[in-house]
């Protein structure tokens, strides 16, 4: 696909996910609140360990709030004191199962993801503001995943009322 289709086809599932036709059943407030007060585990792709990478401040805060966080992209060994991992595959063979799949990368690149995170058995598969893929999310939700799109877990763990939980409790 070329660049040019790639925008555009993010840009219409970006709006689509805004105005209701996605045609995807993704989680609301309620729903993101459960899975953030029981989810003790979080994959981050696409993590960085560039502090001015929005996804090194996002890993920064979920360990703050109490979550464990397995850090996944090749280009990285370590991220914020953690062992980063090539993949997501690689990350659960080493670390174990992960609750939640929280994607930093291009809508293109989430259906990839998406296979993973069905393959490893996650929970969830969110991914982050400013990125929708009915693509990813069909396959997720085929899979069994719940899916959140276009939603920050760091901004959603301080919104919702999960924020005061222990995560895995």
């Amino acid at each position: 696909m070329s660049d040019r289709a790639a925008d555009t086809a993010r840009i219409v599932d970006l709006l689509d996910l805004h105005d209701g036709r996605l045609g995807l059943p993704l989680l609301d407030d309620a729903g993101i609140a459960v899975v953030l007060s029981t989810a003790r585990r979080i994959a981050i792709i696409g993590a960085s360990s560039n502090p001015g990478r929005p996804s090194n401040g996002v890993l920064r805060d979920l360990r703050a709030a109490g979550y464990e966080i397995v850090p996944v992209n090749p280009r990285e060994t370590v991220v914020d004191g953690l062992p980063c991992y090539p993949d997501l595959p690689s990350a659960v063979a080493a670390t174990g199962p992960v609750d939640i799949v929280d994607v930093f990368r291009r809508a293109d690149l989430c259906p990839a993801h998406a296979r993973e995170a069905v393959e490893v058995g996650a929970g969830t598969l969110w991914l982050q503001l400013g990125i929708a893929s009915r693509e990813a999310g069909r396959i997720a939700l085929e899979g069994g995943l719940k899916v959140v799109m276009d939603r920050c877990t760091s901004i959603e763990v301080r919104r919702l009322p999960a924020r005061g939980r222990t995560p895995g409790a």
